[in-house]
Parts: structure tokens; sequence; C-alpha cells
């Protein structure tokens, strides 16, 4: 075998099936190679960032790492921000990035760069350049173990293509993975103890804590001791739906997140880290948590968080308590003139038995938890990093970790235009995959943080920036263009009717959802005001415009 071919046995014994690719030239051995493992599915993206998504999308679903092959430095730089969100949300990738012959890098080539140092932004724990074919395989098993240990990792091999083609490559085996350990019996028993002192107390799920068997053990805890159940405010992966536990999530805008801590005194961290600010805003504090709050840590990341919530379930005798779950309940269909909110409420109205969705709408979808939280039981994926770009890919991935399962996409359309090129790879590939594009012309949540962070002088140049009129984007033409189905909707009823048929037939499709901004006008210069004035507020009040704002 030459290097390559060792290297596809080697991924495909570790139970490595997929291989999203982006190739060059120094990876062609590689792609050759594809031929000599069946277990392994190639699947081509048109751009990096789709196939950095892509991998994370089938890996959150899959429970176990693709593989992405990329060119070069240029090329991971170009899936980079989709790897950030991967490694922001704890989600296992092995990245492959060829380089040039180990020869060769002394001439400085004009695609030569420094790989491991671009790797390094999203693969702190393993970033690794092959020396030799004989140690390739060796190599690839570190990565793999790396990338599927808790907490799960984006591990970089990088490829150079006479290790690839070079002969005599041995593949190699994949060691059995540790198991991880849950709390111990000392941190059970305080947190124990914290929570029975009488103060208001938290659970914050966060990674593996937002799967079902850790949300039954906790919501156990809630029932039996009166804690909370928070979730983080961009899981990874939530379980969610009628029939399961209904859990808050903490939300994205720090004055609200302030709002639902602040009766919090004792917060335990159950695969989460305790809540700060997306971003720094003058005058306004980055740790969200109170000072008046104790914070605990029942399990780290490095930790199994469904046998942790169990052993403190035990502890506090909560072990056969029912849980609270979520009632079937669903929206009635909307009608009338398209809003962003009557989107999330035919989503709502619609959503299948078993669906995946995915959530990149922005400022659109604030409404789609609330017109969700009892629809079937399906699961949620979010933007954990906060690089927008994710949530087509993630759909790509999502669909060929459950060809059995349909996936239902929101994405705003910002958004949607840094990664676009995942329709062409959904109709290529034939999944039942359902994108539904806000288009409302707009950088909405921009125009709010325009508001949020003071600076309010802003004239028509700098308001340009974030307006996508002129010309307005036509999402529909532009899938048809890539061999999806498409139609653009206007108003409630059309966008039922186009729902109903993307979920009845196999194969993409897209709806073009054509919505005024959810925040504009009079609501976008009231809204700073509003959130500036929650802490002077009576709680009880400001908890309700909480929950009228963000729900």
């Amino acid at each position: 075998m030459n290097g390559a071919q060792a290297l596809l046995k080697t991924l495909a014994d570790a139970g490595i099936e997929v291989c999203f690719s982006n190739p060059g030239t120094s990876e062609m051995h590689f792609v050759a190679a594809l031929d000599s493992e069946p277990r392994m599915r190639a699947v081509l993206a048109l751009f990096e960032g789709v196939a950095t998504g892509a991998a994370d999308g089938y890996a959150r679903m899959a429970g176990k790492p693709a593989a992405t092959l990329l060119h070069l430095g240029c090329g991971l730089g170009n899936g980079l921000a989709n790897l950030h969100n991967a490694r922001k949300g704890k989600v296992p990738i092995v990245t492959i990035v060829g380089d040039h012959a180990t020869y060769h890098t002394q001439y400085d080539a004009q695609l030569q760069s420094d790989i491991e140092t671009v790797a390094r932004n999203v693969s702190p724990g393993f970033v690794r350049t092959s020396k030799s074919t004989s140690a390739l395989c060796e190599d690839a098993v570190d990565a793999v173990m790396v990338a599927r240990g808790l907490p799960g990792q984006v591990a970089t091999l990088i490829l150079p293509a006479d290790v690839s083609w070079g002969e005599g490559a041995v593949p190699s085996a994949m060691p059995t993975l540790p198991v991880p350990e849950a709390a111990d019996d000392a941190t059970v028993q305080a947190i124990a103890n914290a929570i029975r002192c009488g103060k208001k107390a938290a659970l914050l799920l966060g990674g593996q804590a937002l799967r079902e068997p850790a949300l039954l053990a906790a919501a156990r805890i809630a029932a039996h001791s009166g804690v909370q159940l928070l979730a983080e405010v961009f899981p990874t992966r939530l379980e969610r739906g009628a029939g399961l536990p209904a859990v808050e999530r903490i939300a994205y805008l720090a004055e609200l997140a302030g709002v639902q801590l602040a009766p919090i005194e004792q917060l335990v961290l159950v695969d989460a880290k305790a809540p700060v600010s997306f971003f720094a805003y003058p005058g306004k504090k980055s740790d969200l948590v109170p000072g008046s709050c104790s914070v605990h840590t029942l399990s780290s990341p490095e930790q199994d968080a469904a046998a942790s919530l169990q052993r403190l379930a035990q502890v506090l005798g909560a072990a056969q308590a029912q849980p609270a779950l979520q009632l079937p309940q669903r929206p009635q269909r909307p009608t009338g003139k398209l809003t962003a909110p009557k989107v999330c409420k035919a989503v709502g109205a619609l959503l299948p038995e078993r669906a995946i969705l995915i959530d990149e709408a922005i400022t659109s979808g604030l409404m789609l938890g609330v017109m969700t939280k009892g629809a079937p039981r399906h699961d949620l994926i979010t933007l954990t990093g906060g690089a927008i770009g994710q949530g087509l890919p993630n759909a790509v991935g999502a669909a060929i970790a459950c060809p059995d399962r349909p996936v239902i996409a929101l994405i705003g359309d910002g958004t949607a235009m840094y990664t676009l090129q995942a329709l062409w790879t959904m109709a290529r590939e034939k999944l039942h995959v359902v994108s539904i594009i806000f288009n409302n012309a707009s950088y909405s949540v921009l125009n709010v943080e325009l508001e949020r962070v003071g600076a309010d002088d802003a004239g028509p140049k700098a308001q340009s920036q974030l307006d996508l009129h002129g010309p307005q984007l036509n999402f529909a033409q532009l899938a048809q263009g890539m061999g999806v189905h498409a139609v653009r909707t206007q108003d409630a009823e059309e966008l039922c009717q186009a729902l109903e048929y993307a979920l009845a037939h196999p194969g993409p499709h897209l709806i073009e959802a054509l919505v005024p901004e959810s925040l504009a006008g009079a609501k976008r210069k009231v809204l700073p005001w509003l959130l500036k004035s929650l802490p002077s507020l009576p709680r009880p009040v400001a908890q309700a415009l909480k929950r009228k704002i963000a729900p």
C-alpha cells in the first residue's frame, strides 16, 4: 500500500465512514485511494467551509467523527470558521490537510504556508505533520483518539504529498477508547449539600448533558429538589419536544441573560461553562453570573455528564422522582402576510416526528423555541461558536448521518450567503433537507448591535454596511441554479403548502420566506433603552419583559 491507501484503511477501521472533501493537487493520491476503501463515503463540497461544517453536523448526529480533506493552508483557512464552531461545540472531527512534499517546502512555492499555526486556532489538542509514510497511520490513530475522546475535539493531521504517495505503509489498529469517569463522591456530596441549603439553585446543562439520559436525570433532580434547569445559549445538540424535559436556554442578549440568572444563588455547571457576554459593551459586565451566586462544577467536559447527574440524583434521593415532561402541543397553522414569527409557527405546526432542526435564523428565529417546544420529539442544532455560515453545511452532514430523518434548516439571508454552495452538495447527494431562508434584506442582528454598543450616530454610509437591499437576493433562483427545488413565498398559506410538499417529497428543497425584519423601526430604537433599564426594574417586571422579547 501507499500512504494514502493505508491511511484510508486505518480511518475506516477506526469507524470513520465519511470524508467531506475539497481537494487540490497535493491530495491527489488520497483522492485516488478512495476507490481502494469501499467503507469510506466521499462527499464533495465546492467550498472548504461547507466541508468542515458538514463534518460538524455529521458528528453531532452520528456521535463520531467524519474526516475532512482540505488543500494546503489556504484551504484550511477557508474552512476555519466552521472548525471554530465545532471546537466551541466540542465536536469531534479529523481534519486532513494536504501539504507540499517534504522536499518541496524549501522552495517557498506560491501556496506554501505555515499550516500548523493556522490549525492551532481550532485544533489546540492535536496538530501534527506526518513526517514519513511509515509513521502516517500511527499519526492517524493518535488523531482519531484525540478527536473521539471527551471532550470531542478537532484533530488536524497534515499530510505531505510524498508521505501520501510513498509505498510500504502499514495500517494501524485503533486501541480501545478510555471510559470517561463520572464526578467523584466528594464533588457529588458537596453539590448535594449546596442544593439542600435552601438557596435558589439551578443546573446549567451543556454538551452531553442535553441528551436524553442526562436530561431525565436532571429533570428528576428538579422535580425532587426544586432546582431550575437551564441550557447554554447555543447547544451543540439538544434533544427536545413532547415527552422530554423542557429546559430554558440562556438568552443571547446579556441583559436578558442577567434577568434569568439574577435569582440564582447556587449555579451548578454540567458540561458547561459559566455564562459570559458574547461581546464587550461599554459600561456593562462581561461575567453574567451574579456576584452573590456560588458556582459549582458537577462534571467537566472530560467527564460523563449523564453518570454524574445520576449519581447526584441518587445522593439527593431523587432517583425515583417523576420528571416533568413536555406535553404534546402545537400552534395553529399561521395565515395572512408572512412574518418571521409566522414562519416559526408554521414549523411548529408541521414539524414531523424525529426531525433534525437546525437554527441559524439569527433574529428571525426568536420565536422558534416557543413555537416548537411541544412538537414531536426532535433534535436541535445551533450556532455554537457564533461564526455564521454553519447552518446549511450542518444540514448536509446531519442528513448523511441520519438518512432516515428529515432535516429542516432555518437560515438567515446574510448567513446563507456564506456557505450557499452547500445546496449543490445537497442536490448531488440527493439529501432530504428543507432549507427555509428568511429574506429580510438586512443584517438585522448587526443593526441591533449598532444601537447596543452605543454607536448611535451612524450615518447612511455606516447603515449601508448592514443593508442587503439593492440588489435584493433571490434565493429561489440561486437554489434552482444548483439543482435544488425551490419556491418563493410571501404569505403564510404559501409557506405552509411549500413546507408540506417539501416534507412529503425526498430530496433537497428550499423555501424562501420574504419577511420584514423582526426588530426594526420603533422596536429597534426602544430595545437598547429597554435592555439598559432592566436592572433597575422590579424583578417580576424584568422577567415579564424578558419573556416578551425572547420567550
